[in-house]
């Protein structure tokens, strides 16, 4: 713990190093802006120099999932995580710029990283237009969560126990953002993200999910039914020359790295930019985007299984991230309570007749919902989304990594929420359906708030389907409590 202190110390000191001249270099410009009173100003002066403020957080958290009760074997071997999780966050502003840097801390127990950068930044203002570069998590479009607008930002799914915080699963991405100001109430928004990242997913434990698991089981039953040919065929060289090569190909695919098959984001080759537009016209708030870059879930088919005789160690995934083109319009109005939130989006993928399996079909995306106060002070908050594919796909799950797949992908996420005791205690649940996998993920949540503390007991039921998105994950359910101290 005193090692972990004392990097977290020399890491917080680096980056109030790094944003202390940032901010004292904007301050300075502030003269160019001035009238000349300086003098005059003296001391009082010295109050429109650059601002600095830490804030942050620290949390503790027991988590138990209820598989690892189902026999003693199991709860021998279960885990209650962590334990402690914080945040540090760094901001500074001056007259014509502003900075932050947040960090995430997390305990050494595994020899993972200390302290990671959740978010790094510098935003300068030049009259109507913003300058904004680093790290950063943006949302475009008006959706409450998971809107197919919301496309600048790859999502963490490594541990979907934290699925209520959209903010906090978004992974932060080097970006360049300009937003240039066209009136009162209207914006023109600019974004070039030069390196690219798909959405982050558990390559192994209890998160990983069937698209990872699939495509390696997708290549031992190539391999098996390759091996099964060559039992009803001639044998080949190879084989009669090496007895034990069946089992050498076996080694060798097992010993396969599984980040070898990923291709290479961070070249210009993946590089994204978009536009958008928001206004209002009478009491609706409309925005209209048009954005190039790349699919956050990476297209996988199996290559090399019918050239397998010739060449016995050929046989990969083959994963790419898609380009796409998206076209898209968003709307919000209160209409009679209801804030009624809708997005409409085309995906226009390379794939326009629907017959190269190694590229998702281009489709059509929706999402609507609203929010609105209920009876006895009961907060309802409704969004449905939807995907439809364009085109039909092959049958062959090795040659199309859409098949099998429905032609539509419904989800509709439900949170009602109500607050007592002078709003210290809240009770609340989130339950996301999937209508075509037939399988649902709810999490009840019971939050007692005393100033800068909070008091938290929540947990998460996977249901339906066990071949669905979620209800893949029916070993799941969790419970948690935390107790968290925000400064």
């Amino acid at each position: 713990m005193n090692q972990f202190m004392a990097k977290l110390v020399r890491f917080s000191m680096a980056s109030l190093g790094l944003l202390l001249p940032l901010c004292f270099l904007a301050a300075q410009e502030d003269g160019d802006f001035g009238f000349g009173f300086e003098d005059a100003v003296g001391s009082a002066g010295a109050a429109s120099g650059p601002r600095v403020q830490v804030s942050g957080e620290v949390r503790t958290q027991l988590q138990g999932f209820g598989d690892d009760f189902s026999s003693q074997e199991r709860f021998k071997q279960a885990s209650l995580g962590d334990m402690f999780s914080g945040k540090l966050n760094f901001s500074g502003s001056a007259f014509n710029a502003d900075g932050a840097i947040n960090l995430k801390l997390a305990p050494v127990l595994d020899g993972s990283a200390p302290v990671s950068i959740d978010e790094a930044y510098l935003r300068v203002y030049f009259g109507k237009l913003d300058v904004e570069g680093g790290l950063r998590k943006l949302t475009w479009g008006k959706a409450d969560s998971f809107g197919p607008l919301d496309v600048l930002n790859p999502l963490d799914y490594s541990d979907l126990s934290s699925m209520t915080d959209l903010s906090g699963i978004k992974i932060a991405r080097p970006l360049i953002h300009l937003s240039y100001s066209l009136g009162a109430f209207s914006k023109l928004e600019g974004v070039f993200i030069p390196r690219f990242a798909g959405h982050r997913f558990a390559q192994d434990g209890r998160w990983v999910p069937a698209q990872i698991t699939g495509y390696e089981e997708m290549m031992e039953s190539s391999i098996a039914n390759a091996l099964a040919d060559i039992l009803l065929l001639q044998p080949p060289d190879w084989l009669l020359q090496d007895p034990n090569a069946i089992q050498d190909i076996r080694t060798h695919y097992k010993q396969l790295d599984r980040a070898s098959f990923y291709p290479l984001t961070s070249t210009l080759e993946y590089a994204q930019a978009g536009l958008r537009f928001t206004t209002t016209v009478g009491s609706s708030d409309l925005g209209f985007q048009y954005f190039f870059g790349n699919l956050f879930r990476p297209a996988i088919t199996i290559t090399g299984g019918a050239q397998f005789l010739q060449d016995p160690y050929g046989i990969r995934p083959d994963i790419r991230y898609n380009r796409y083109h998206q076209i898209g319009v968003d709307y919000a109005q209160v209409i009679a309570g209801f804030n009624l939130r809708a997005e409409l989006a085309a995906n226009i993928t390379s794939d326009l007749t629907g017959d190269d399996g190694q590229v998702y079909n281009p489709a059509i995306a929706w999402s609507l919902g609203f929010d609105r106060d209920l009876f006895w002070g009961i907060n309802l908050n409704c969004q449905g989304t939807e995907s439809i594919r364009l085109f039909s796909v092959a049958a062959d799950p090795m040659l199309d990594t859409e098949a099998g797949t429905d032609r539509t992908s419904t989800q509709i996420i439900l949170t009602l929420s109500k607050k007592f005791l002078r709003d210290e205690l809240e009770l609340k649940a989130t339950g996301i359906w999937g209508i075509e996998d037939r399988d649902f993920y709810i999490l009840p949540a019971l939050v007692w708030t005393k100033g800068d503390v909070a008091a938290e007991l929540s947990g998460g039921i996977f249901g339906g389907d066990a071949q669905g998105e979620l209800g893949q994950y029916h070993k799941n359910s969790f419970m948690k409590v935390a107790l968290t101290y925000t400064f």
